[in-house]
């Protein structure tokens, strides 16, 4: 005890000093809600005051100069203010915490009770240089405590007991790492009230107090940094949602206007879901990457989409085409390329409808382009494509057996498919995975 008698002095200068760093720190910082700033800031500046003040109530003790008759006086004033101030303010803290932490509407009634003891104590401190409750200076100004002076350290242990109370009862409410850490560090003002009834000469109570703020200030930090976390999780977790209504919505249209484009011809009904569908299975069993196997099935869900610019009646003409109408078909990769290409987020949309009906071997059409030239997407749909007209009505045909699907296939390797794609679509009919999608 002795020691720090002896240095106590010197630990208020730096108490009060780190509390005026926080101070100036807590102002700066833009982050923390205002109504809790505002809070944080008033204890951190209280408590820079409460340790000035109190160490010149200590270096002006006995003072027998007019000076320190008064600053003694002062100081001892301000002193047991403050000591009264920092619990409301930590009241006011943590009814901020419950509601923002804890999501509560009002705050709980212990709380509100806490607010009338500090009216109550406010009252008594008023009275209390008249009446003498709490202390006296002798004859040669020297601080005495008077009988009553117990009385001064009821009140805020009171109200912290009433805090410790209340973070108690309501402690599901906030998380139990915060709860625990919270109560533990109102506690510490309990025993150094009680401490103080028994010690004189060493300031327990009012270096306690300090320290609980600087506390506080660790835990706005923390506050700060899980709101931060929980702010991203938020974020990322809205992004993720609206992500997944962007795809669904795209998907959604994708099928919309592939079965407008399908419903032109009556004999095709369905036919550019199927070949979407035969699309992806080709691409996931080429090894081909999940986005990439998407973007195959919605090329392939529109690679259709420029019969939106031929006629009607060549589409669904019963019989063979004459040549003048079998040019105007070969047209519709160039329609559906000018129709794709404005949706630059999506590219490979207006290459699958494009270049769907190359060949391998260059005899294809609209460029004429040779093997790998080909894009990729554009030679898995051209198989998708092909197997599902072979295996559909046509108004100039029944569907084709199994078998000669097979041989058409096997005949086209390398001349009019991709030798890859089309016997890995060969491996599917023989895996029984080439079923029609429902």
């Amino acid at each position: 005890m002795h020691i720090l008698r002896s240095l106590q002095l010197d630990i208020m200068v730096f108490m009060s000093g780190a509390c005026g760093i926080l101070a100036l720190m807590t102002f700066l910082t833009r982050s923390l809600p205002k109504s809790m700033k505002r809070i944080l800031l008033s204890m951190e500046i209280a408590a820079m005051l409460l340790m000035i003040f109190d160490r010149y109530a200590y270096v002006y003790d006995g003072s027998a100069t007019r000076f320190g008759y008064y600053m003694v006086r002062l100081s001892n004033g301000v002193e047991y203010v403050l000591l009264i101030l920092l619990p409301f303010l930590l009241t006011r803290y943590i009814v901020k915490v419950f509601m923002n932490e804890g999501k509560m509407i009002k705050p709980p009634r212990l709380l509100q009770v806490c607010d009338l003891l500090f009216v109550i104590g406010s009252v008594l401190l008023i009275v209390a240089p008249f009446a003498k409750l709490y202390y006296t200076f002798d004859a040669e100004n020297h601080y005495q405590r008077a009988p009553l002076h117990f009385l001064c350290y009821v009140i805020p242990f009171l109200i912290v007991l009433l805090q410790e109370t209340s973070i108690v009862l309501n402690r599901k409410r906030l998380s139990q790492r915060f709860a625990r850490s919270l109560f533990i560090s109102i506690a510490l003002p309990t025993f150094a009230s009680i401490l103080q009834i028994f010690v004189y000469g060493i300031s327990f109570t009012n270096m306690t107090m300090v320290l609980i703020v600087i506390i506080f200030y660790t835990f706005s930090l923390n506050y700060l940094s899980e709101a931060a976390e929980r702010a991203q999780k938020r974020e990322i977790e809205f992004y993720k949602t609206q992500q997944k209504k962007e795809a669904q919505m795209f998907e959604e249209t994708t099928e919309a206007l592939a079965n407008a484009i399908d419903a032109k011809d009556k004999y095709t009904s369905g036919h550019s879901i199927r070949v979407a569908y035969y699309s992806r299975l080709i691409a996931k069993e080429a090894a081909l990457s999940d986005k990439t196997c998407e973007r195959v099935y919605f090329a392939a869900l529109l690679h259709d989409v420029g019969k939106i610019g031929v006629p009607l009646e060549i589409i669904n003409k019963v019989g063979k085409l004459t040549d003048e109408e079998y040019e105007q078909i070969k047209e519709h990769p160039v329609y559906g390329d000018q129709i794709l290409s404005s949706i630059h987020q999506a590219p490979y949309l207006s290459i699958g409808a494009r270049h769907h009906h190359e060949r391998y071997d260059g005899k294809g059409y609209p460029d004429g382009l040779i093997g790998e030239d080909i894009p990729e997407i554009a030679r898995i749909i051209a198989v998708a494509d092909a197997y599902d007209a072979m295996t559909s009505y046509r108004s100039y045909r029944s569907p084709l057996s199994k078998q000669d699907v097979r041989n058409e296939l096997k005949k086209g390797i390398g001349t009019q498919f991709d030798p890859n794609f089309a016997r890995i679509m060969l491996r599917l009919m023989d895996d029984g995975y080439e079923s029609k999608p429902a």
